[in-house]
C-alpha cells in the first residue's frame, strides 16, 4: 500500500498541472502572440503525462500485489468453511458453496482491485484539482466546492441502501444456483415422474427472484448517476453561468478556461470513477467478503485427532450413492490391523470408491461406524491418512512443491522416495525438483507418478491407493505397490489388476452388498466370484 500511495503521487501529477499548463499556453502564448510559449507548456503537459504513464503503471503493479494474496486468503477461508459445513452436516458441500467459492471470492478479489485503484484516483485527482486551482486562481474555488461536497455527501447517503441490495442479490443468486443445480442432478427422475411443470415452477420462481433482487438493486443504483450530476457537473455550470462575476473582478478567459479543464479533464472523470466503482466495487466487496467470512465463522472447526495407530474397525457400516438409493455397502463389519496390506476387488461401480471414502472419513456411513486407530474416521487428522484416487491432482507450481506439500518435514527425502515409488525418471524429464509443472501437458500415468510419491512422502500411517496405479505398466505398478507395502502404516489397495490382489496379504471381495474376505488363494478356491473374476484378469492386465 505504500508503494500504491508513493507511485499514486507520480500518477495524479497531470491532474495538478493540466489546468495551469493550458491557462498558460492561451494567456502567455497563443492568445497574445507567442505560440512557441504555448507549444512549450503544452510540451511539458505531454511530459507530465509521460512520466504519470510510469506511476499508473507501477500503481497497477502494486495493486496486484496486494489484491492477490487477499484473494488466496479469503479463498482458505471460503473453502475451510464450506469443507468444515460439510463434515458437521455430514454431507457434500452444495451448489450454493460452489457459488460462495467461485462467484464471491473472485467478485471480492475484482472489489477489492477497483476499489483501491478508484478511491486512490479520486482521492489525488481532487487534492491535485483543489491545489491547481487554488493556485490558478483561488476565486473559482466558491463556485466550485459547494456543488462538489453536496455530491459526495448524497452519494455516501446512498451507499448503506446499495449495500442492502447488493447482499439481497448475492443471495438471490445462492439460491438460483443451487435450485438450477438439484433440478439438473434429478433431472431423469423428474421426467420420469412427470414432474417437469412442477420442477420448473420451483427453479422459475428463484429466478423471478433473482430477477426482483436485481431490479431493485438497479433502482438503487440509478441514484449514483444523481450524485454525478450533482457533484461532477454542477461544478462546471456555476462555472459557466459565473463567468461575467468572475470577468468583473479581473479573471480572464485563459484562468476560467484553465479551471474548466481542472474540472471536465480531471475532477469529473475522477468522480464518476469514484461513483462507479466506489458504488459497486465497495458494497459488493463487502457483501461478498460478509457473505464467505460469515459461512466460515459460523461452521465450528471439526475437531480432529491424530491416532497413535493405524488399524480400521468397520462395524455395521451401510453406505449408499444417494439418500434413498439401494446401499452398496450394508452392514459390513471389517477389522484391519495395524501394518496390514489388504486388496480391495469387485466389479466396477460395486461400491469400492464408496469403502475407500468411508474408511478415510470423506464420507459418514449412512449407517454404522468406520474408526481409525479407535478415532471415528471424520474426525481423524487430516495428516494420519492419505487417499489417491483414480485420477490424480497436480498443480500448477514446481515438482519440489507437488511432491512436498503434504510434510512438514523441512528436509523431504525427495531422492528415496522417488527412487522407491519409481518416479526419478520422469522427474529428471521434467528438469529436476524446481523445474515448473504443466498439469495439462502431463500424461494420466505421470500424474499417477507424482501424487503416489506425495503420499509416499506424506507422514500418514494410512495410505489408501483407489485405484490409484491404473494408468501404469504392471511393472510400474508393482514398484509403487511394493514400495508402499514396505513403508511403515497400514496399506488398502483398490485393485484393478489380479497382480496387487496376489501381492496383498487379505483380499476383500465386494460383489453386491455381499463382502468375502481371504487370502487371494483362498478366494480362488472357495469363491466362485472371484475365481471368475480372477479368470477374467488376465496376468499381467
Amino acid at each position: 500500500m505504500l508503494r500504491v500511495l508513493i507511485w499514486s503521487v507520480v500518477e495524479a501529477g497531470p491532474a495538478l498541472f493540466v489546468g495551469q499548463a493550458v491557462a498558460k499556453a492561451i494567456g502567455n502564448g497563443f492568445a497574445v502572440g507567442h505560440p512557441w510559449t504555448g507549444t512549450a507548456w503544452l510540451g511539458a503537459l505531454a511530459l507530465v503525462w509521460a512520466v504519470a504513464a510510469i506511476g499508473a503503471r507501477q500503481v497497477v503493479l502494486a495493486v496486484a500485489a496486494t489484491v492477490e494474496p487477499f484473494r488466496d486468503r479469503l479463498l482458505t477461508e471460503a473453502v475451510a468453511g464450506t469443507l468444515r459445513h460439510a463434515a458437521n452436516a455430514g454431507r457434500p458441500p452444495g451448489s450454493e458453496a460452489v457459488a460462495r467459492v467461485n462467484l464471491q471470492v473472485e467478485l471480492a478479489r475484482d472489489a477489492l482491485a477497483a476499489l483501491v485503484t478508484v478511491v486512490r484516483s479520486f482521492a489525488f485527482t481532487a487534492v491535485s484539482v483543489v491545489v491547481g486551482l487554488a493556485v490558478l486562481e483561488p476565486l473559482v474555488l466558491p463556485w466550485v466546492l459547494p456543488p462538489f461536497v453536496a455530491g459526495l455527501l448524497l452519494f455516501a447517503v446512498s451507499l448503506p441502501a446499495l449495500a442492502r441490495r447488493q447482499r439481497a442479490y448475492l443471495l438471490a443468486d445462492e439460491a438460483t444456483v443451487a435450485a438450477t443445480a438439484e433440478l439438473i442432478g434429478g433431472l431423469r427422475d423428474v421426467v420420469a415422474c412427470g414432474a417437469e411443470e412442477r420442477a420448473g415452477d420451483a427453479v422459475r420462481a428463484r429466478v423471478a427472484a433473482q430477477e426482483a433482487a436485481g431490479r431493485a438493486l438497479a433502482g438503487v443504483t440509478a441514484l449514483r448517476t444523481v450524485a454525478l450530476t450533482v457533484g461532477g457537473w454542477a461544478p462546471v455550470l456555476l462555472l459557466l453561468l459565473a463567468v461575467p462575476w468572475l470577468g468583473r473582478h479581473g479573471v480572464g478567459a485563459a484562468m476560467v478556461i484553465g479551471a474548466l479543464t481542472y474540472l471536465t479533464q480531471s475532477l469529473v472523470p475522477a468522480f464518476g470513477g469514484l461513483v462507479r466503482g466506489l458504488g459497486v466495487s465497495a458494497v459488493r466487496l463487502g457483501v461478498a467478503v460478509d457473505r464467505v467470512l460469515s459461512t466460515a465463522s459460523t461452521a465450528p472447526p471439526v475437531p480432529s485427532a491424530s491416532p497413535e495407530r493405524a488399524d480400521v474397525r468397520l462395524r455395521a457400516v451401510t453406505a449408499a450413492y444417494g439418500p434413498d438409493a439401494m446401499p452398496v455397502i450394508d452392514a459390513l463389519d471389517l477389522d484391519i490391523p495395524d501394518g496390514e496390506h489388504l486388496a480391495v476387488v469387485g466389479p466396477s461401480g460395486i461400491g469400492k470408491s464408496t469403502l475407500a471414502a468411508v474408511i478415510t472419513g470423506l464420507t459418514r456411513p449412512r449407517d454404522g461406524t468406520a474408526a481409525i486407530g479407535g478415532i471415528r474416521a471424520d474426525l481423524v487428522d487430516p495428516a494420519a491418512r492419505v487417499l489417491i484416487p483414480q485420477e490424480a491432482y497436480v498443480f500448477r507450481g514446481t515438482v519440489r512443491e507437488n511432491l512436498g506439500y503434504l510434510t512438514s518435514d523441512p528436509r523431504p527425502p525427495f531422492a528415496p522416495a522417488m527412487d522407491a515409488v519409481g518416479s526419478a525418471g520422469l522427474v529428471a524429464r521434467l528438469g529436476g525438483l524446481d523445474a515448473e509443472l504443466d498439469p495439462a501437458a502431463l500424461s494420466a500415468g505421470e500424474r499417477q507418478l507424482i501424487a503416489l510419491t506425495r503420499a509416499y512422502l506424506a507422514p500418514a500411517r494410512l495410505v489408501v491407493l483407489d485405484e490409484a496405479t491404473c494408468h501404469l505398466d504392471p511393472a510400474a505398478e508393482a514398484r509403487a505397490e511394493e514400495a508402499f507395502a514396505r513403508r511403515p502404516g497400514t496399506l488398502i489397495v483398490v485393485a484393478h489388476r489380479i497382480s496387487s490382489a496376489r501381492r496383498a496379504g487379505r483380499v476383500l471381495l465386494m460383489d453386491g452388498t455381499r463382502t468375502r474376505l481371504g487370502t487371494h488363494d483362498d478366494l480362488v478356491h472357495g469363491s466362485p466370484p472371484y475365481a471368475a473374476l480372477a479368470g477374467r484378469w488376465r496376468p499381467g492386465s
